[in-house]
């Protein structure tokens, strides 16, 4: 579209999940908006691509089992809205060891909030999942809440929404330049824009657009193996079978997930919730040797504990996580610009949340009282980030 003369709004830079949640809530406000998002769309490159996510309410952390109950509610209103199936209940299966603090913190966060679950002893655990095998004498928590997110079908009907509500959606356009002032001056590839705010959800290129803006966050790159297994006998790990999503919590360093066949017929998704520092440009390069040591977990867990599919990867793909030192997410605004706003961090989880992001950012953006306390998301919280770092 090239240069215009158009005051914005809010101009958002990344059309990822959070991004997109950003813009739909601007554009439902009336705002004129514009998104940035700098491959063609759809695209394989970020955090927000693939078949499916795992949404759930179980969580160790008050905050996002709250943010959940809304999060919900907006995933159920964007399925009415565009009349497209977003979700599918699974319920979703914690395991550990009886003693595993995570596991009764969840319990006891599921317990406060009055959320439908189920404790099961390891006994109870073999009769009610046959086909999974049980070795420690491991015991599982059962979320009701728990399901699947159909995640590429999410991206395309919220991109839809936001150009029907009057927003405007770029693609193939990269933003090379952010003149900070009132209002902000956004450069790309193919022109100029100016807009009252402006919202950075860039995931793993984040620190780019922020470094010539005097600040650097403590953001990590990881590329993560998204593996598919294939069952032996077709359906015994598919959700038409009440094969519940899965979350192993103490069996590897790092958790180890798996949602029901489903995305690819006769394939289950288990993956690594880990993977090794990779530069955003660089994502395809020659596997790396964590990442066959990242794969060799995998088929050691596969081949003992879920019998029924093959034990080495029949598909592999690739994702990107963009952590922070704590895992827990960025939401603020620059510490010397307060008319751009920073929603960065999401380590891999934020994607069940991002309608509830989406809320947040756009708040900060209009300068709008948030809707949650946000005391866990501020920048502020990384030491060594004052005002040296501007």
């Amino acid at each position: 579209m090239g240069t215009q003369k158009v005051l914005w709004d809010a101009i958002v830079m990344g059309a990822g999940i959070q991004g997109c949640f950003t813009a739909y809530h601007l554009a439902k406000h009336g705002k004129r908006v514009l998104l940035l998002e700098q491959f063609f769309l759809p695209h394989s490159r970020g955090s927000s691509h693939g078949q499916s996510r795992i949404i759930r309410k179980a969580y160790p952390e008050d905050f996002y089992t709250k943010m959940m109950d809304e999060g919900y509610r907006i995933w159920a209103q964007l399925e009415q809205e565009t009349g497209t199936q977003l979700h599918r209940q699974t319920q979703l299966l914690l395991l550990a060891l009886k003693e595993n603090p995570e596991l009764k913190t969840m319990q006891a966060t599921l317990s406060r909030h009055g959320i439908e679950h189920e404790y099961l002893s390891s006994g109870e655990l073999k009769q009610r999942f046959p086909n999974i095998q049980f070795t420690r004498g491991e015991v599982g928590l059962l979320d009701k809440s728990g399901g699947v997110l159909y995640a590429d079908k999410a991206l395309r009907v919220l991109q839809e929404a936001i150009r029907h509500l009057g927003g405007t959606v770029q693609d193939g356009e990269k933003v090379v330049e952010i003149r900070p002032g009132q209002p902000v001056t956004v450069k790309t590839t193919s022109g100029s824009y100016q807009a009252k705010s402006v919202i950075i959800t860039a995931g793993p290129w984040t620190n780019q657009l922020l470094r010539p803006l005097g600040i650097e966050l403590p953001l990590q790159t990881l590329r993560i193996n998204v593996c598919y297994w294939r069952e032996k006998v077709p359906g015994s790990y598919s959700v038409s079978k009440a094969f519940p999503c899965f979350l192993c919590l103490d069996l590897a360093p790092h958790h180890i997930y798996g949602l029901p066949a489903g995305e690819y017929p006769g394939l289950m998704k288990v993956c690594y919730h880990h993977g090794n520092s990779v530069d955003p440009e660089e994502r395809d390069c020659p596997t790396a040797f964590s990442d066959i040591q990242d794969v060799q977990i995998l088929c050691r867990f596969v081949r003992d504990h879920l019998p029924g599919l093959r034990p080495e990867p029949d598909i592999m793909e690739h994702c990107m996580y963009t952590n922070t030192p704590d895992k827990n997410f960025i939401l603020d605004r620059h510490p010397k610009y307060d008319n751009i706003v920073i929603g960065a961090g999401f380590s891999g989880h934020g994607f069940k949340l991002s309608p509830v992001v989406g809320k947040i950012l756009y708040e900060l953006s209009m300068k709008l009282t948030p809707s949650y306390d946000l005391t866990p998301f501020r920048i502020s919280r990384f030491s060594g980030l004052g005002k040296a770092h501007l």
